[in-house]
This record gives C-alpha cells, sequence and structure tokens, in this order.
C-alpha cells in the first residue's frame, strides 16, 4: 500500500512532515506495516525506496466527541473497529464491513487508513510484466483481455474495480478523511470518480491519511453488510453491498445503500434509495429497488453476472432490515 498503508507495525520515521517531504521528492512509498507492499515488493511492481511511517498518537485510536461523532486514526487497525462494541451499536454498517473483510491475521494488522489507499487488484497491473494505465501504460489491457472481476459499472478507461471494503462502508456514512495536508474530504474527493485510469486515489504524491471522521450516529438505524464472494472463506468480494435504514411506522424515513466491487470506486444506489424512502417495507417495494440497483451500469462482456449479484445482495440486504 501507499500513503498510510495497510498496517501500523513498522516505524522508523522520526516525523510524518519529514516523511511526506522524502515520499514528493521521489518515487517512494509509505510503508506501515504493508501487507499488500509485501506483496508487490515480492513481484517486483514496487521498487522505489520505503519511508517508514510512526505510529503517532493522532494517527492511532478511536476517539467518541461530545456530540457522539467518530474520529478514527488512519493507522487504526480493521480487527480494533471490527472488535468495538460502542461503534457497532452506533454504526452497525461500517462495524459490519469491518467484521466481513479478509481474514483475521489480516484485520489484526491491516489499517484503516490502509485499506482506502490500498492499489488495484487487477491481475494485469499485479503482473510486473504487463503495462498498464496504473503503471505509467497507454491503455487498459483487461478492458480488450481477461476482466472477469472487472467493473459492471464502466466509468473510465481503467476497468479494475476498487478494492476498499471500507470506502464503500464510509461512503454509506458520509465520512470524511482528513490527511496532513486537507480536511474534511468526502470518500469521492479522495477516490475520484473513476475517470483517471492511472490512480487508485486522488491523493498528492506524499500526501498522508492522518484520520476519518464520521458524523453522530443516527437513532434506530438498522444497517448491514454483505458480499458475494468466488469461494467460501478469505475471498476478495465480486460484488458487497452495505445498507443503512432507519423504518419508523413501516415505512423507509432513511435509506442509503452503496456498492463496491462493481465500479472503479465505491458506488451510493441512488435509485434504489428513492424507489424506497417514504415507502412502505413492502415485498413490492424492495424487489423495486432491487431492480433499480442496476441502473446506469455498462457490464463488460464478463461482467454482466454482477448485476445478478448486486440485485440479489441488495433485495437481501433489504428484506433483513425490514423484518
Amino acid at each position: 500500500m501507499t500513503l498510510a498503508s495497510m498496517t501500523p507495525i513498522s516505524m522508523t520515521v522520526a516525523s510524518t512532515t519529514h516523511a511526506s517531504m522524502t515520499i514528493a521528492a521521489g518515487a517512494s512509498e509509505f510503508r506501515a506495516a504493508g501487507t499488500d507492499l509485501s506483496e508487490r515488493r515480492r513481484s517486483g511492481i514496487s521498487r522505489g525506496p520505503l519511508i517508514d511511517i510512526a505510529a503517532a498518537s493522532d494517527a492511532i485510536g478511536i476517539d467518541w466527541r461530545a456530540d457522539e461523532s467518530l474520529r478514527i486514526g488512519a493507522l487504526t487497525t480493521i480487527e480494533a473497529i471490527a472488535a468495538d462494541a460502542r461503534i457497532a451499536a452506533a454504526y452497525p454498517g461500517f462495524a459490519a464491513s469491518a467484521q466481513g473483510l479478509a481474514t483475521p491475521q489480516i484485520r489484526h494488522l491491516a489499517t484503516l487508513g490502509g485499506n482506502l489507499a490500498q492499489r488495484s487488484r487487477c491481475w494485469y497491473f499485479r503482473n510486473p510484466q504487463i503495462a498498464c494505465l496504473k503503471k505509467g501504460g497507454t491503455d487498459c489491457p483487461a478492458r480488450s483481455g481477461n476482466h472477469l472481476y472487472g467493473v459492471a459499472f464502466d466509468l473510465g478507461p481503467c476497468v479494475a474495480p476498487h478494492p476498499s471494503t471500507m470506502a464503500a462502508a464510509l461512503l454509506a456514512y458520509d465520512a470524511t478523511i482528513s490527511t496532513d495536508r486537507r480536511s474534511g474530504l468526502t470518500i469521492g474527493e479522495l477516490l475520484g470518480d473513476g475517470a483517471n485510469g492511472a490512480a487508485d486515489h486522488a491523493l498528492a504524491p506524499g500526501e498522508m491519511i492522518k484520520s476519518i471522521e464520521l458524523p453522530p450516529p443516527v437513532q434506530n438505524e438498522r444497517a448491514l453488510y454483505k458480499r458475494a464472494i468466488s469461494r467460501s472463506y478469505a475471498e476478495w468480494p465480486l460484488v458487497e453491498v452495505c445498507a443503512r435504514a432507519v423504518i419508523s411506522g413501516g415505512a423507509f424515513q432513511l435509506i442509503r445503500i452503496t456498492a463496491g466491487g462493481i465500479a472503479p470506486v465505491p458506488l451510493r444506489l441512488a435509485a434504489s434509495e428513492a424507489a424506497l424512502h417514504g415507502k412502505f417495507a413492502s415485498a413490492a417495494d424492495i424487489a423495486e429497488a432491487a431492480k433499480q440497483a442496476i441502473v446506469g451500469a455498462t457490464p463488460l462482456p464478463m461482467t454482466g453476472y454482477k448485476l445478478d449479484l448486486l440485485r440479489g445482495l441488495v433485495q437481501d440486504l433489504l428484506e433483513q432490515l425490514a423484518a
């Protein structure tokens, strides 16, 4: 990973300001404990100098504010989030997403900031012998090649879906991100809109994620997370959905649905939300909302199956929320 990478263990840099200046001066990468960076180094994709970053007090930990909003340091582990009972009560969809991510071993090391800033999982990007947009090439070889795990919403020149599970969950909660240079970034501002196929995020060289902020929780919220995978355990999601709802008087007073694995960036399923907002939690309305989940989809020749998975996940989660 780059930019406050995947894990918070290796610490040698005296200050993050010095680290950012060093990164900006050359083709270096930040390393925390680098669960994914280590893989990219072994394969030869990542070859530049490494700058180890220190887990300063403002970059790690879960801090509740007076208004009950939440600040999480970027080097806080996914496991710390997944195991926190207060987070589960206040932001159940966010907690469930953390609990469903990867394996226990990875969750104990991987950080929230690293998950947001991680690099593409596309096998063309991961092959050191193949050029692609994200490695300075001129095109996306997956588009005309094997794109079985590619996007179903084709938003830009690169057809690899963004790999961050936590980004989709944070999008559902209107979270904001602070770096060592900027504050109040939305998930959309952090990751872009998918139009830039050369980048996995919109961070500048040397810019480091410092914290993630969630607004005060919504009372009486119900939320769930679910992923479709190609094997039963320890697999990257083909499609994943986080759904939030407040149901009062039998009707949806709040509904928020976000999805990952289907586009170069996490998507909010606005058409599905519009189909349910203010409506009674009936089987017919839920079925219609599930159909609306694929509005705007432009699947590739090999990714049409993701639309069926997306519809099914949305319907399943909504039925559970309404039960």
